[in-house]
């Protein structure tokens, strides 16, 4: 199967400080590779390098991030837009904070997607009514018409899935996206974005400090640790057999409940 998304020996820098070094993974279609380590890791850095939203300071400086073969890290911004949000999805840890609180659900979905594609605001809300359906959300208008700060920071969290999908990119990077959520609310997030997997094969890189979201979630598992790899391959192998020292500190570290 075909490789999505390739990063070869990347290093990624603030100023003259490293903050990842010698990263390489792969990502196929339809595979969710979940990145663990603790806080200050380099996980989130990671997956902004991709989008080239990596702030004031920061560049990829070795390596090569590869989406469908072609380097990311060498286009220029104008090609970039054209990848954001249609080819590679992103969702933040807070997806509230990266919509605007005075304009409605419905008027930024219809932004989102007539920033890629021709479509009328019709259109937009007949498909965005059909998923958030599909999702299990039994409210869809009233959400449309609706504005962030009138909707709790899960429901919130979990519109930025939605408008992730609904255009459906190949690849979708998720920040810490269930960290700010209730436990009910981190199982609808999460199967969510498996449901995207189904409906359209969709890989997903899953950044998380969450043990339980990766083994719920993920097909292969890459460790960090100051920026650098510890250890990746499979969940199954990485989780239940750990090979790094890091690695088995982490799982420890896991809280598990006592059963009388």
């Amino acid at each position: 199967m075909e490789e999505l998304l390739t990063y070869q020996k990347v290093k990624i820098c603030y100023g003259t400080k490293p903050v990842a070094e010698d990263v390489s993974f792969s990502l196929k279609s339809g595979e969710i590779l979940g990145i663990v380590g603790e806080s200050g890791s380099g996980k989130s850095t990671l997956i902004r390098a991709a989008l080239g939203i990596l702030g004031p300071g920061g560049a990829v400086t070795g390596g090569n991030i590869l989406f469908q073969g072609r380097n990311l890290s060498g286009l220029p911004e104008k090609e970039l837009r054209r990848i954001r949000g249609a080819a590679i999805g992103m969702v933040f840890q807070d997806s509230g904070a990266s919509l605007c609180p005075v304009r409605t659900i419905k008027s930024q979905i219809y932004d989102t997607m007539a920033a890629h594609q021709k479509i009328s605001r019709r259109e937009a809300e007949k498909q965005a009514l059909s998923l958030l359906e599909r999702l299990g959300f039994a409210d869809g208008e009233r959400i449309l018409k609706s504005r962030p700060f009138e909707l709790s920071g899960g429901m919130n969290q979990r519109i930025g899935i939605a408008l992730a999908m609904l255009l459906k990119p190949a690849v979708l990077l998720a920040d810490e996206p269930t960290s700010a959520l209730d436990v009910s609310v981190q199982k609808q997030a999460v199967e969510e974005m498996l449901l995207m997997r189904r409906l359209y094969g969709t890989a997903i890189v899953l950044v998380t400090h969450n043990i339980g979201v990766v083994s719920a979630m993920a097909d292969t598992v890459l460790v960090l640790k100051d920026g650098r790899m510890q250890e990746y391959g499979s969940a199954r192998q990485v989780l239940g057999h750990p090979g790094a020292e890091y690695t088995r500190q982490l799982l420890a570290a896991v809280p598990r409940i006592r059963r009388k």
